[in-house]
């Protein structure tokens, strides 16, 4: 598993900012570390206008622009894989307070879709961030309220959470599982989202396969009990 170093946390919570050629040496397929030491070497200007609140707003507008060609990238070589993790750091950092101004921001621009496809790719830590992501968008209530009622967007939610889940049976993470369930759990107090995971919701989240992991992890092991009462009634694991 990739394992980021110090700096990588440093601009995970300062976020990462430059002009739009980042995106044009990702399309023009650029040396990949040559693009991650540019990426570096703008974190701290990035600082500097993250912590201004108008340059802020002005830095979430353009994320499309500064990170999307990151994620777009299919190759999971080191280099391109710290790329997608840093990037997703950024976005998770800035979802990671409740402000619904950052997720009206965020969710016209295919931010939930970005999310999707780095959770069905990459190292297991891109994976856990952008599934954070989904769950802290789904926890705003404009942000549950606009996966639900766009039908293609939420089964493809679904669909991508269910097949996470089964992985998780052959690869098992703590980290990942929780935030599922969390998603889940959410997306099941919306009454027509709560109808579709009645058949829906993956069979080994209502047996036995993760028990053994929950066992010491009461806070999962909660959102999970009320994630099943409220699709099935009061069922117990």
């Amino acid at each position: 598993m990739l394992t980021p170093s110090p700096s990588f946390f440093q601009i995970d919570r300062e976020g990462c900012s430059g002009p739009s050629w980042f995106g044009m040496l990702v399309t023009a397929r650029a040396p990949a570390q040559i693009v991650t030491n540019l990426v570096s070497k703008h974190g701290s200007w990035s600082q500097g206008v993250c912590e201004i609140t108008s340059g802020r707003v002005l830095f979430m507008a353009k994320i499309p622009f500064y990170l999307y060609p990151f994620l777009d990238t299919t190759s999971e070589s080191r280099p391109f894989e710290y790329l997608r993790l840093t990037s997703l750091g950024v976005i998770g950092a800035l979802v990671e307070a409740d402000d619904t101004d950052v997720i009206r921001v965020l969710l016209p621009t295919q931010i939930i879709q970005q999310c999707l496809r780095a959770m069905q790719m990459g190292s297991e830590l891109s994976k856990t961030v952008a599934t954070f992501i989904l769950r802290r968008c789904l926890l705003d209530n404009l942000g549950l309220s606009y996966i639900c009622t766009t039908p293609e967007l939420f089964f493809a939610v679904v669909r991508v959470l269910g097949n996470m889940v089964g992985a998780l049976a052959e690869q098992p993470s703590s980290s990942l599982l929780k935030h599922i369930i969390r998603c889940y759990l959410r997306l099941s107090y919306n009454r027509r989202a709560c109808d579709v995971l009645r058949t829906h919701l993956p069979l080994i989240l209502r047996d036995t396969t993760f028990s053994s992991r929950l066992s010491e992890d009461h806070v999962t092991k909660k959102w999970l009990q009320q994630l099943l009462r409220n699709v099935d009634g009061n069922r117990r694991i």
